[in-house]
């Protein structure tokens, strides 16, 4: 018996990390206990060497504490903070209606454009369906819009954030999968894009076909002339517009890092506060302490992973995986991939993101990355790591939204009327969630459309 537990301290170290976990103890403290308790009856056992614990803390200090990369991390979250007070939301909705206004469904299609490029700089899920759903959902149950569609138009709208750069998930992704977080900004940009592209069609045919669930704005509504027009648009759009085009534009095309591009982005969303009057003290202290509590939290998180992952693998977690999979008849590129893309989609449901990128990709990833998936994408590993760090995204993204316990689901539960059940949340989300598996599907059957632009970029070789 005793034979057994220390020839499987690995594994058991594993499903002991999950158990404590759903006890609803902190991750990080979770994941740095298991380490050093394992470490400890691996070492009494026979199975692990103590001095290996020294690089533990050379492994958190030279790939973490003084990652360049990592440090965009609290500049993305900041500039979010910054763009989410100062009123820019609000600005963008008024700006993209009026545009639209004649479009079927035009005020259902202005929140799903609004929301593919605030998730760009909000890059959190729940800050963007939250925003999205106190700005928009009023005036779309104002205007007469079915609350099932207006419901899955936000979530769906809000949830890009995880996906669409930059996004914080990207940045954390980059750092598991010891590859370019801008190759994985110029992976993630075309798939995120189609889904939002999928939503559009989407509301455009319900509009179409079901006219009285997406009213058409009336023709009263905004400017009515060119130059009310002209400056309705410059104030709304162009602002934001510009920002994401110099933040992402200036890391594809070579010229900054992404480091360097959250520094830039966290100017100009300081001047586009400035533009907009609304730079203020109390702004700016609660934007600096929404970017120091989430900087806190992430580097927690990840230094605590650091040590799980380093003793997993010590205890010779990767081979024990591996023939535990195997023993399964998990043992093909293609059936390892759909278990892993499974078993990220159940985590989705009970865990965040971070957690799940944390626990899951530095487990899985060293195991997939020596899978042979050449005939499909090419022999270059950047290639397949950006491939298979999008399909995580978007995988993610489906099952924030997936009824019961997608955590969307709780998000928009929590702002919408009270003549809204649960019932019509749920009811809600389906049609887009089928969207989102036709764009994994897509991006699975199709890795050029997220290996296509890095390439070109030269982010990848």
């Amino acid at each position: 018996m005793l034979d057994w537990f220390a020839e499987n301290l690995a594994l058991i170290m594993f499903a002991t990390m999950f158990i404590v976990i759903f006890c609803g103890y902190p991750v990080a403290y979770v994941l740095g206990g298991s380490a050093l308790i394992f470490a400890l009856i691996g070492w009494s056992l026979g199975e692990f060497n103590l001095v290996k614990l020294n690089s533990i803390l050379l492994r958190m200090w030279g790939g973490i504490a003084v990652d360049p990369v990592l440090v965009s991390l609290p500049m993305f979250i900041f500039m979010g903070a910054l763009l989410e007070r100062s009123g820019v939301a609000k600005d963008m909705l008024d700006a993209t209606q009026v545009l639209l206004r004649r479009t079927p469904g035009g005020l259902a299609v202005a929140v799903m454009i609004m929301g593919t490029i605030l998730a760009a700089p909000i890059g959190v899920v729940g800050a963007s369906v939250i925003l999205l759903s106190l700005i928009s959902l009023p005036p779309m149950l104002k205007a007469g819009y079915d609350k099932r569609l207006s419901i899955g138009t936000i979530a769906s709208a809000g949830t890009l954030g995880i996906l669409i750069p930059p996004s914080i998930m990207l940045v954390v992704m980059g750092e598991m999968l010891n590859t370019s977080v801008g190759a994985l900004f110029a992976a993630a940009t075309i798939p995120g894009f189609l889904l939002s592209g999928l939503y559009l069609l989407y509301i455009w045919g319900v509009a179409i076909a079901k006219p009285e669930w997406a009213p058409k704005l009336p023709k009263e509504t905004g400017p009515q002339t060119g130059g009310e027009l002209f400056k309705v648009v410059m104030h709304g759009l162009m602002p934001m517009t510009v920002l994401m085009v110099v933040v992402l534009g200036s890391i594809f095309a070579g010229f900054a890092t992404a480091t360097e591009s959250a520094g830039v982005g966290c100017l100009g969303a300081i001047l586009i506060a400035w533009m907009n009057g609304r730079v203020n003290m109390k702004m700016l202290k609660e934007s600096l302490r929404d970017g120091c509590r989430a900087n806190g939290l992430v580097f927690m998180v990840v230094l605590g992973a650091t040590g799980f992952s380093l003793i997993f693998r010590e205890l010779g977690g990767d081979e024990l995986m591996l023939g535990v999979l195997k023993s399964l008849g998990i043992d093909t590129p293609w059936s390892m991939l759909i278990f892993v893309m499974i078993l990220i989609f159940l985590l989705g449901f009970p865990f965040e993101w971070i957690e799940i990128c944390l626990i899951v990709l530095p487990v899985f990833a060293p195991i997939m990355a020596k899978m042979d998936f050449s005939p499909h994408i090419g022999a270059d590993k950047g290639a397949f790591m950006a491939w298979f760090a999008t399909l995580v995204a978007v995988n993610l993204q489906t099952s924030f939204m997936s009824p019961p316990f997608g955590a969307t689901l709780f998000y928009m539960k929590g702002t919408v009327p009270p003549d809204c059940s649960m019932t019509d949340v749920y009811r809600g989300m389906y049609p887009f969630l089928i969207l989102q598996v036709i764009g994994l599907f897509l991006c699975l059957t199709f890795p050029g459309l997220s290996l296509w632009l890095p390439k070109v970029a030269g982010l990848l070789d």
